[in-house]
């Protein structure tokens, strides 16, 4: 299954993205202030696509949730590439009646083998190919820069296993 996105740059750091779905939304840098900082987007992915499958496995579990909310606190590195070291997801489900350990079930479950989001984040096993495409008056050029991930290259300033 292929999933797409494309980020068109507005003005200064300020960006729209939008899914193949054709929902869009709005990225930005601290100063500019007018959305997500794509860092935080990570925080917000990891939180709706656990939260999604919970919820989904809970109801087939016949629980009755009344209230639920996911809360994700990442830290990140100080220095570039800032990438999150820590990542704690934590849920808050709220229902009667509800049984713990349903709930431990179904967040188990999200974590280990339906969330797309922390398979990625966790095994680090999303091979990133960076290509260009550059039309200027000469033409367009296309062309392969480098493969980052496993069979890749490292990032700067991370260490791969």
């Amino acid at each position: 299954m292929t999933k797409r996105a494309l980020v068109r740059w507005d003005a200064g750091l300020h960006f729209l993205g939008e899914a193949g779905t054709g929902d869009r939304l709005e990225m930005d840098d601290e100063a500019g202030g007018h959305g997500f900082r794509p860092a935080e987007l990570l925080m917000v992915s990891l939180g709706g696509c656990t939260a999604m499958d919970v919820i989904s496995i809970l109801g087939k579990k016949q629980q009755k949730v009344t209230a639920y909310e996911v809360e994700v606190i990442g830290e990140q590195r100080p220095t570039h590439p800032k990438a999150y070291t820590d990542v704690v997801v934590e849920h808050r489900v709220e229902g009667d009646p509800l049984d713990p350990e349903a709930v431990r079930r179904a967040i188990e479950l999200s974590a280990t083998k339906y969330c797309t989001v922390t398979a990625v984040m966790a095994t680090g096993i999303a091979r990133v190919v960076h290509r260009y495409v550059v039309r200027n008056a000469d033409g367009e050029h296309r062309a392969d820069v480098l493969v980052t991930g496993p069979r890749g290259a490292n990032v700067a300033g991370l260490a791969q296993d």
